[in-house]
C-alpha cells in the first residue's frame, strides 16, 4: 500500500507540479509578446494543473499518515508551504484570467503589465517554494 501511495505522490508531483511551474514561467512571456490565444491556453492550463497538484497534497498527506511522520517537523512545513504556493497559484490564476480579459477588449491604453510583474514575481516564488519542498522531502533530517 504505502509503495502504491508514494508511487501516486510522486506521479502527481512529476505530473501537475512540473508542468505547473513551467506554465507560469511562460505566461509573462506570453503577456509581453501580447499574444492573447497563448495566454488564454496558459490560463486554462494552471487552473488544471493547479486542481491536479492538489494530487501530491492529498497522497502525500496519506502517506504520511500510513508511515507515521505526519506530525514531523518537516511534513508540517512541506504542508505548510504547499498551502502557500496554493495561495499564491490562486493569485497567478487570477492574475492571468485579468490579463485575458484586457487582451480581449484590444484597447491600445490597456495592457497587463502590473499583472504582467506580479506574475512574474509570484511564480518564481512558487517555484523556490516547491524546490524547498523537494528539499524537504529528500533531506528531512533527524527525526
Amino acid at each position: 500500500m504505502n509503495s502504491t501511495l508514494l508511487w501516486l505522490h510522486i506521479a502527481f508531483a512529476i505530473f501537475a507540479i512540473g508542468p505547473l511551474t513551467a506554465v507560469i514561467m511562460a505566461a509573462p512571456r506570453a503577456i509581453r509578446a501580447k499574444n492573447a490565444a497563448v495566454l488564454q491556453t496558459l490560463q486554462r492550463m494552471t487552473r488544471i494543473y493547479g486542481i491536479g497538484s492538489l494530487g501530491v497534497l492529498i497522497f502525500g498527506v496519506w502517506l504520511g499518515a500510513s508511515l507515521g511522520v505526519l506530525g514531523r517537523w518537516y511534513m508540517s512545513a512541506s504542508m505548510t508551504l504547499f498551502v502557500v504556493a496554493l495561495v499564491l497559484l490562486f493569485l497567478v490564476e487570477r492574475d492571468l484570467r485579468a490579463a485575458v480579459r484586457v487582451f480581449a477588449t484590444e484597447t491600445p491604453a490597456d495592457d497587463a503589465k502590473v499583472e504582467n510583474a506580479r506574475i512574474a514575481m509570484i511564480s518564481g516564488v512558487i517555484g523556490l517554494i516547491y524546490l524547498v519542498i523537494l528539499f524537504l522531502m529528500i533531506f528531512p533530517g533527524e527525526g
